[in-house]
């Protein structure tokens, strides 16, 4: 079971951002929102804003949405600051303006709004918009853990955990992933269970790690499913059982978590807690291999070279094969070279 760590791309934040404040307005008509934006109150202008950037009680429209949070932003509220950031970011309904999007994030985390300071550490994570600096976006992710953003708070802990713009410190990572997953971040307790899983930065506690995979898989991660499915199948932390471990598996897979697949393919080729079925197996195979899973590749050339729920073909065999070495499977290119050679 690998810590997979992987940084967030920019997260859509305008319904993080304002959320609390639509709630807090739904009695406002358009009409009404309007009128208190164009005599000077911002709060309003962004509220209507969302509104037409959800198309919620008034038709859709991107460039009003841009116009109104545009006006906040510039009467210096950081609530219209942080989405005009975002749609300049990823292009929504507007041109793409990095510039325009490191300036609004900047007004925003300026003004203490973690989502403003989340951006700008992404900016400086990607490189895009700003010069890449990881001891700025390290700065910035803490920011935003700071003010209540929680994936400020994993991607911290992530850097931390790498040792990737700050000094690695694995018991710093361990308290930011407890501090994602506690603002119910499902990816930071799957990272924590993880920690505890490995006894890295904690002291090792398989149960522990079962509760944060739990949590995780409950929140919908699928590689908190998948992880939490391993903890099944190898009755650690957990009382074995492989008909859990395969439904687990399954939601992860189903979940778009590729490593999921790979280990549901080996319980379908094994019939382990489910009937066997080879066709199935290669499906799934496949199915992670597509995806980059080295051994799952190794795993479907081995179906091909022994005709194992499919016509017998070398060719496919040492296709399969060469993609697991390429991806970094050693038994891939000893398994290549020995079928080539005639070993085999």
């Amino acid at each position: 079971m690998n810590v997979q760590l992987l940084f967030h791309a920019l997260m859509v934040i305008i319904a993080l951002a304002t959320s609390e404040i639509c709630a807090s307005q739904t009695g406002d008509t358009p009409q009404q929102l309007k009128s208190d934006c164009e005599q000077g109150s911002t709060l309003p202008c962004v509220i209507l804003g969302m509104r037409y950037y959800l198309g919620e009680g008034v038709k859709k429209d991107y460039l009003e949405a841009e116009t109104l949070f545009r006006k906040a932003c510039d009467a210096g509220d950081v609530f219209g600051c942080a989405p005009l950031g975002e749609m300049y970011w990823n292009g929504t309904g507007i041109n793409i303006s990095s510039d325009e999007a490191m300036k609004s994030s900047r007004k925003a985390c300026d003004g203490r709004w973690a989502d403003g300071c989340f951006n700008l550490g992404v900016m400086y994570s990607t490189g895009r918009g700003l010069k890449q600096d990881a001891v700025q976006a390290a700065t910035f992710y803490g920011k935003a853990c700071y003010g209540g953003r929680a994936e400020g708070c994993f991607n911290l802990g992530v850097m931390y955990q790498e040792g990737h713009g700050v000094k690695q410190d694995a018991v710093q990572a361990v308290d930011l992933y407890k501090k994602a997953c506690d603002l119910g971040q499902a990816e930071g307790c799957s990272n924590l269970g993880s920690m505890y899983a490995e006894g890295t930065g904690v002291k090792q506690d398989n149960v522990q790690a079962v509760s944060f995979y739990r949590q995780s898989c409950n929140a919908g991660n699928a590689r908190g499913c998948s992880n939490l499915g391993g903890m099944y199948a190898q009755g650690v932390g957990v009382k074995q059982d492989n008909a859990q471990a395969v439904k687990l598996y399954k939601k992860a897979c189903d979940g778009g978590n590729s490593i999921g697949c790979f280990n549901l393919g080996n319980r379908y080729r094994d019939g382990l807690g489910v009937k066997q079925d080879n066709l199935q197996a290669i499906q799934l195979f496949r199915q992670a291999c597509d995806s980059k899973v080295a051994q799952s590749c190794v795993n479907l050339g081995l179906m091909y070279e022994r005709g194992t729920g499919v016509k017998q073909d070398n060719n496919e065999t040492l296709k399969y094969y060469r993609t697991g070495c390429d991806l970094g499977e050693q038994k891939g290119c000893d398994y290549h070279e020995s079928l080539k050679a005639g070993r085999r």
